[in-house]
């Protein structure tokens, strides 16, 4: 049970100005990081549309290799096209979250000298799929550290609605309802200390 008294009275006050300072800087941060969130999910989009047409073409190029080379030798150059990226998973942050992402100490891009067989014994189109699904996996890294970006920023965000919501239709209402019930009973208790008053002055210039 509150008290019904103007200590209490300044005191939830107190209070109902601590909370609407701590929804607004809730709510400011929310929109940094909304903002942050946009401007990750946007690059992230986008590569997974242009993802999909190098995947297409890197296809189209492969079939058409599918003509001119062997599928043994094919083969053979999968086992000899192997390589070590030296995949790590650092740690990450922004705006002072957390977050991990994976990075490659390499590309996965080669040249065709740079490859571990004679180029020169392939066709175009083989190297051109080669090479598209070379930059396919690089995307997919990069995709990935955007990804790690996205998960840790929407659960940040989903926490900060979570509180602020709490904040706005439950402890302001509870306090502002407190606020009213103490003000309707010093309120009263105002008015009858005034009748009282007045009922002692009349009595007193009765009796005099």
């Amino acid at each position: 049970m509150i008290p019904p008294t103007r200590t209490e009275m300044l005191r939830l006050k107190d209070r109902r100005r601590a909370v609407g300072g701590s929804v607004a800087i809730l709510k400011g941060r929310r929109q940094a990081l909304i903002r942050e969130l946009l401007a990750t999910a946007t690059p992230l989009l986008e590569s997974r549309q242009a993802l999909r047409e190098t995947y297409r073409r890197a296809l189209t190029e492969l079939w058409l290799s599918l003509g001119n080379e062997e599928a043994n030798e094919l083969d053979s150059l999968l086992g000899d096209s192997r390589q070590d990226l030296g995949v790590t998973v650092v740690p990450g942050n922004i705006l002072g979250l957390r977050y991990r992402e994976v990075r490659a100490t390499r590309s996965p891009v080669r040249s065709p000298p740079q490859r571990s067989y004679d180029y020169a014994q392939t066709t175009v189109h083989l190297e051109e799929a080669i090479h598209g699904f070379e930059t396919i996996l690089a995307e997919m890294l990069e995709q990935a550290s955007y990804e790690g970006k996205l998960k840790r920023l929407g659960e940040e965000l989903l926490r900060l609605t979570r509180r602020i919501r709490v904040l706005e239709e439950r402890i302001m209402p509870e306090i502002e309802g407190h606020i009213r019930t103490i003000s309707q009973s010093l309120g009263e208790r105002d008015r009858e200390a005034y009748y009282l008053l007045k009922r002692f002055k009349e009595d007193k210039k009765e009796n005099s």
